[in-house]
């Protein structure tokens, strides 16, 4: 069990990824840069640690306008236990019913696409928020582990999990129990991967993403950017809020 041990499985991670599933992470791009086109939106969810991708992607340096994260701080935890706590999240997550009040506070448009993140695919949460999705015409990518699908069965009341709902589906190569490194004498595995590689699976697709922009003529008008970048305006980030403050209010 070692540091080396855990970097040399998730290098051999991303190159699986990059081996299987560029098709299907470029199929995501052209629907998300055809939404943005329009002057739509890509909307991004995900709940507890799958909240950290959509949080990495905006407001994120090297992201624009046109990306909507759709975030219930109910569906985050930032204690362990009590209020906020990860056990109680983990409840809610999995309780039918809730994204249907999230998603009264959101529009969701045909011309959109919705982005989820859910590694086991099965939570309530999750599969809600793409079958809301699919009822008003979104197309749906799904970033989840193909392998949790092909072990257990969907228990939401629709027999359905992300897997079976989404158009898109980016498999993020996981294995099912998330953990790399085994533990001499224990069942139990340390070192998580797929937040490595739901992270990876977005700036792949961000960057794809963008170039079907330029392609389409639709580059960016505005990318928030580090204060690093010495040739950028420093008045450019608080730009990119306003227009993030406009585009929010057009949906």
């Amino acid at each position: 069990m070692s540091a080396r041990e855990y970097l040399q499985k998730a290098v051999q991670l991303l190159e699986e990824i990059e081996r299987t599933q560029m098709e299907a992470i470029q199929q995501a791009a052209r629907a998300g840069a055809a939404s943005i086109a329009a002057g739509r939106a890509v909307h991004l969810f995900g709940s507890g640690h799958s909240v950290i991708p959509v949080l990495d992607l905006f407001p994120r340096y090297g992201a624009y306008v046109g990306l909507h994260p759709i975030m219930d701080p109910r569906l985050m935890w930032f204690s362990i236990t009590g209020p906020g706590g990860a056990r109680e999240l983990l409840w809610l997550e999995r309780t039918e019913g809730y994204v249907q009040q999230v998603l009264l506070s959101h529009h969701l448009d045909a011309r959109d696409t919705m982005l989820i993140y859910s590694h086991g695919g099965l939570n309530a949460a999750p599969v809600e928020m793409a079958l809301a999705a699919k009822e008003k015409g979104l197309t749906v990518v799904g970033v989840t582990c193909a392998a949790n699908r092909a072990t257990n069965q969907p228990t939401h009341s629709s027999g359905k999990a992300l897997h079976d709902i989404a158009d898109i589906v980016i498999d993020n190569c996981c294995p099912p129990e998330d953990a790399l490194i085994p533990v001499e004498g224990r069942p139990e595995k340390v070192g998580a991967s797929s937040t490595l590689a739901a992270v990876a699976i977005s700036m792949a697709l961000l960057a794809e993403m963008t170039g079907e922009l330029v392609r389409l003529g639709k580059t960016p008008e505005r990318i928030f950017v580090s204060p690093n970048v010495k040739e950028v305006s420093p008045a450019n980030n608080q730009q990119v809020f306003q227009d993030y403050m406009a585009f929010e209010k057009r949906l």
